[in-house]
Protein backbone atom coordinates (compact mmCIF):
# COMPACT_ATOMS: atom_id res chain seq x y z
CA UNK A 1 0.00 0.00 0.00
CA UNK A 2 2.97 2.47 0.73
CA UNK A 3 4.66 1.55 -2.78
CA UNK A 4 1.08 1.98 -4.12
CA UNK A 5 0.92 6.15 -2.78
CA UNK A 6 4.63 6.66 -3.50
CA UNK A 7 3.66 5.83 -7.03
CA UNK A 8 0.18 7.73 -7.48
CA UNK A 9 0.48 10.17 -4.16
CA UNK A 10 -3.31 11.54 -5.26
CA UNK A 11 -4.63 8.94 -7.36
CA UNK A 12 -7.84 10.85 -7.58
CA UNK A 13 -6.00 13.99 -9.45
CA UNK A 14 -4.63 11.29 -11.38
CA UNK A 15 -7.69 10.14 -12.88
CA UNK A 16 -8.82 13.65 -13.26
CA UNK A 17 -6.17 14.81 -15.16
CA UNK A 18 -6.25 11.52 -17.41
CA UNK A 19 -10.04 12.38 -18.10
CA UNK A 20 -8.96 15.67 -18.74
CA UNK A 21 -6.60 14.96 -21.09
CA UNK A 22 -8.52 12.82 -22.87
CA UNK A 23 -11.21 15.57 -23.32
CA UNK A 24 -8.53 18.21 -24.51
CA UNK A 25 -7.48 15.47 -27.28
CA UNK A 26 -11.59 15.18 -28.20
CA UNK A 27 -10.76 11.31 -29.15
CA UNK A 28 -10.02 8.38 -27.72
CA UNK A 29 -6.96 6.42 -28.75
CA UNK A 30 -4.67 3.97 -26.81
CA UNK A 31 -1.84 6.83 -27.41
CA UNK A 32 -3.67 9.02 -25.71
CA UNK A 33 -4.82 7.13 -22.70
CA UNK A 34 -1.04 6.24 -22.21
CA UNK A 35 0.09 9.58 -22.56
CA UNK A 36 -2.69 11.33 -20.17
CA UNK A 37 -2.49 8.27 -17.85
CA UNK A 38 1.67 9.33 -17.64
CA UNK A 39 0.96 13.26 -17.37
CA UNK A 40 -1.58 12.45 -14.27
CA UNK A 41 1.21 10.00 -12.56
CA UNK A 42 3.85 13.11 -13.44
CA UNK A 43 2.05 16.04 -12.40
CA UNK A 44 1.22 14.77 -8.70
CA UNK A 45 4.29 12.95 -8.38
CA UNK A 46 6.61 16.51 -9.45
CA UNK A 47 4.11 18.78 -7.44
CA UNK A 48 3.64 16.18 -4.04
CA UNK A 49 6.26 18.61 -2.40
CA UNK A 50 3.50 21.55 -2.16
CA UNK A 51 0.62 19.19 -0.77
CA UNK A 52 1.21 19.41 3.28
CA UNK A 53 -1.28 17.11 3.74
CA UNK A 54 -4.47 16.00 1.64
CA UNK A 55 -7.84 17.61 1.20
CA UNK A 56 -10.30 16.20 3.55
CA UNK A 57 -13.50 15.29 2.07
CA UNK A 58 -16.39 14.53 4.60
CA UNK A 59 -19.06 13.50 2.63
CA UNK A 60 -18.89 12.77 -1.48
CA UNK A 61 -22.25 12.76 -2.04
CA UNK A 62 -22.58 16.21 -1.19
CA UNK A 63 -19.76 17.31 -3.03
CA UNK A 64 -21.76 15.67 -5.82
CA UNK A 65 -25.12 18.11 -4.22
CA UNK A 66 -22.57 21.12 -4.41
CA UNK A 67 -22.00 20.41 -8.00
CA UNK A 68 -25.16 19.87 -9.20
CA UNK A 69 -26.36 23.28 -7.42
CA UNK A 70 -23.03 25.02 -9.33
CA UNK A 71 -24.17 24.08 -12.60
CA UNK A 72 -27.87 24.70 -11.99
CA UNK A 73 -26.50 28.46 -11.01
CA UNK A 74 -24.24 28.80 -13.76
CA UNK A 75 -27.04 28.30 -16.20
CA UNK A 76 -29.36 30.79 -14.25
CA UNK A 77 -26.54 32.82 -13.94
CA UNK A 78 -25.79 32.75 -18.19
CA UNK A 79 -29.70 33.85 -18.48
CA UNK A 80 -29.51 36.39 -16.13
CA UNK A 81 -26.28 38.03 -17.48
CA UNK A 82 -27.71 37.90 -21.09
CA UNK A 83 -30.72 39.76 -19.73
CA UNK A 84 -29.03 42.64 -18.56
CA UNK A 85 -26.50 43.21 -21.02
CA UNK A 86 -28.70 43.25 -23.65
CA UNK A 87 -31.97 45.09 -21.94
CA UNK A 88 -30.74 46.58 -18.51
CA UNK A 89 -29.22 50.56 -19.70
CA UNK A 90 -26.01 50.90 -18.19
CA UNK A 91 -27.01 54.05 -16.41
CA UNK A 92 -29.46 51.40 -14.76
CA UNK A 93 -26.63 48.61 -13.51
CA UNK A 94 -25.50 48.75 -10.53
CA UNK A 95 -22.03 46.66 -10.46
CA UNK A 96 -20.50 47.11 -7.07
CA UNK A 97 -17.63 45.37 -4.63
CA UNK A 98 -18.66 43.10 -1.94
CA UNK A 99 -16.64 41.62 0.82
CA UNK A 100 -17.62 38.08 1.73
CA UNK A 101 -16.58 37.94 5.57
CA UNK A 102 -15.07 34.28 5.43
CA UNK A 103 -15.94 31.73 7.96
CA UNK A 104 -14.06 28.69 6.05
CA UNK A 105 -10.67 28.36 7.26
CA UNK A 106 -9.14 25.18 4.75
CA UNK A 107 -7.58 26.51 2.19
CA UNK A 108 -9.41 24.59 -0.12
CA UNK A 109 -12.57 24.95 0.51
CA UNK A 110 -11.54 29.34 -0.05
CA UNK A 111 -10.31 28.64 -3.58
CA UNK A 112 -13.43 26.41 -4.33
CA UNK A 113 -15.42 28.94 -3.12
CA UNK A 114 -13.41 31.77 -4.97
CA UNK A 115 -13.75 29.25 -8.06
CA UNK A 116 -17.24 29.13 -7.82
CA UNK A 117 -18.02 32.76 -7.77
CA UNK A 118 -15.69 33.38 -10.71
CA UNK A 119 -17.26 30.75 -12.38
CA UNK A 120 -20.81 32.01 -11.74
CA UNK A 121 -21.38 34.90 -14.67
CA UNK A 122 -21.91 38.13 -13.37
CA UNK A 123 -19.27 37.68 -10.25
CA UNK A 124 -15.71 37.73 -10.37
CA UNK A 125 -13.70 36.94 -7.07
CA UNK A 126 -11.11 39.58 -7.32
CA UNK A 127 -8.69 39.26 -4.08
CA UNK A 128 -8.28 37.32 -0.95
CA UNK A 129 -7.17 39.05 2.29
CA UNK A 130 -3.96 38.55 4.01
CA UNK A 131 -5.67 37.14 7.26
CA UNK A 132 -7.87 35.22 4.73
CA UNK A 133 -10.76 35.89 6.58
CA UNK A 134 -12.51 37.53 3.12
CA UNK A 135 -12.55 37.69 -0.31
CA UNK A 136 -13.33 40.57 -2.07
CA UNK A 137 -16.01 40.24 -5.23
CA UNK A 138 -16.78 41.92 -7.87
CA UNK A 139 -20.78 42.07 -9.07
CA UNK A 140 -21.80 43.40 -12.95
CA UNK A 141 -25.37 44.10 -11.37
CA UNK A 142 -25.75 44.48 -7.56
CA UNK A 143 -28.01 46.95 -6.03
CA UNK A 144 -28.16 45.24 -2.99
CA UNK A 145 -24.18 44.11 -1.73
CA UNK A 146 -25.30 42.94 1.41
CA UNK A 147 -28.03 40.68 -0.40
CA UNK A 148 -25.11 39.37 -2.64
CA UNK A 149 -22.60 38.82 0.68
CA UNK A 150 -25.91 36.63 2.26
CA UNK A 151 -26.57 34.66 -0.64
CA UNK A 152 -23.12 33.42 -1.08
CA UNK A 153 -22.50 32.83 2.41
CA UNK A 154 -25.52 30.83 2.53
CA UNK A 155 -25.68 29.15 -0.91
CA UNK A 156 -21.96 27.88 -1.13
CA UNK A 157 -20.14 28.96 1.97
CA UNK A 158 -22.35 27.03 4.19
CA UNK A 159 -22.20 23.79 1.66
CA UNK A 160 -18.58 23.95 1.47
CA UNK A 161 -18.29 23.83 5.40
CA UNK A 162 -20.15 20.69 5.60
CA UNK A 163 -17.80 19.43 3.04
CA UNK A 164 -14.17 20.04 3.91
CA UNK A 165 -15.01 21.28 7.81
Amino acid sequence: MKLLRRIFPHPILTLVLTGTWLLLVNGWSLNSLVFGFGLGVLIPFVTQPYWPQEPRIKSPAKVIAYLALVLYDIVVANITVARIVLFKANAKRHPNWVTIPLDLRTPEAITVLAGTITMTPGTVSADLSDSGHALLVHCLDAPDPAAVRDEIKTRYESRLKEIFE
